[in-house]
């Protein structure tokens, strides 16, 4: 057999190189449309509600469509995700950058269903603000959370005499994904998200308090939104931040996507009045975490007024608040006229007045309903604790959305 020259070989064999590569590339970007490949390819375009055409309300988001547009406000978050058990997390919001001990915000709590443990409400709405950033964690794993933030806080600069703090940290149980039993939360988790919270864009879905959770009977998680009022309204921000683990009949801005996508809460006991078969007899328990900041100068007896509206952007999005579901709003203000030093004899403030106060309403209902849509388009199919939960598919939800006629204004 005849010897290929040394320079034909080269040339040979990095033309074939080049149409390997050239192969390699064209697989790559060709759509998978294997049943092997939905899953991941359903979950590498999760998107926003916005790129899907849903833009609840009337007024505009702020620059990242998130609570940090807010100004001050930080987000940390550290996901928690070991073996094949625990999958959980904390989420911290910080509400301004200075010590939150010695410079209070005020701030009020409502509860719309109060299955929950929600470390710390009790004195917050006694006194009206808060004195520690927020945690949001799992159930069983809020008092370490506590303990560790209350130990974070105690080691701050100036925070020597301190001896009482009030540590506020909310939950939902994501024990169906986590094992939470383990109670896997360890202070260097908390420490790493107070230590990490940034302004900026926020991570949303399957991260953080939002790990493990369940939502509409898809993956739930963290989601996020804010609205900018005009100048004629005062220009005030409100955002928004929730931990989604609730239940109930999903439906976006009034398409019955559940319905649709026949998966909803009381599924089974409807079905049977047909004589079909639903999925199991899902009640729409579960919980739900949404924080509202603003930077509206609110007293306390107003804060307590818009976190009541959260329950109603909560329920246009199908929660009917179940009896086993913990639902809690919390809000505060970062405004400098209401700030209150820890060791003030008198306060002086300036604060908006009732009259004001319908337009700064509307944006949190607003924003409080995209949050959750947000957590449900940018959660990821998670497996844990032997489950899995399956994100809802968005290109399913689309059709829905086009067949009842939802898109963004201007569309």
């Amino acid at each position: 057999m005849p010897r290929t020259p040394p320079r034909l070989f080269l040339q040979l064999t990095v033309a074939l190189a080049g149409l390997c590569a050239l192969g390699a590339a064209a697989h790559a970007a060709a759509p998978q449309d294997t049943a092997a490949h939905d899953d991941v390819a359903r979950d590498s375009l999760r998107v926003r509600a916005r790129d899907l055409g849903v833009a609840p309300g009337i007024f505009a988001p702020g620059s990242n469509n998130a609570i940090t547009d807010v100004a001050g406000v930080r987000v940390g978050q550290v996901t928690l995700s070991t073996g094949n058990t625990v999958r959980t997390g904390v989420t911290a919001i910080l509400p301004h950058p200075g010590n939150a001990y010695r410079s209070r915000v005020p701030a009020a709590l409502h509860v719309g269903n109060g299955f929950g443990k929600f470390v710390g409400s009790t004195q917050v709405n006694e006194l009206g603000e808060l004195e520690t950033p927020i945690l949001l964690t799992c159930t069983l794993c809020v008092w370490k959370a506590a303990d560790a933030m209350a130990e974070w806080m105690l080691a701050q600069p100036d925070m020597q005499q301190v001896r009482s703090l009030n540590v506020v940290v909310g939950e939902t149980n994501d024990g169906g994904l986590n094992d939470i039993r383990a109670r896997p939360v360890t202070a260097d988790a908390v420490r790493r998200a107070l230590e990490g919270a940034k302004s900026g864009p926020v991570q949303e879905g399957s991260v953080g308090a939002g790990t493990g959770t369940v939502a509409f009977g898809w993956k739930g998680g963290i989601g996020t939104s804010s609205r900018k009022l005009p100048e004629s309204l005062g220009g005030w921000t409100v955002g928004v931040l929730v931990q989604a683990n609730f239940g109930g009949v999903l439906q976006v801005e009034g398409a019955p996507v559940g319905r649709e996508l026949d998966r909803y809460a009381f599924q089974n006991a409807v079905a049977a009045q047909g004589n079909m078969r639903g999925l199991a007899d899902d009640r729409g328990d579960g919980s739900v975490i949404i924080v509202v900041a603003t930077d509206a100068p609110l007293s306390d007896r107003n804060l307590r007024r818009l976190a009541s509206r959260g329950m109603m952007g909560l329920g246009r999005t199908g929660s009917s608040a179940s009896n086993g579901s913990g639902d809690y709003v919390l809000a505060f203000s970062t405004a400098a006229s209401v700030r209150r030093g820890f060791d003030a004899a008198q306060l002086q403030t300036t604060e908006l007045a009732n009259e004001q106060m319908s337009a700064v309403f509307q944006a949190s209902v607003d924003a409080v309903e995209e949050s959750v849509y947000n957590a449900l388009f940018m959660a990821t199919t998670v497996s844990g604790n032997g489950q899995t939960v399956e994100a809802i598919p968005l290109d399913k939800v689309r059709e829905v959305l086009q067949r009842h006629g939802v898109k963004a204004p201007g569309q």
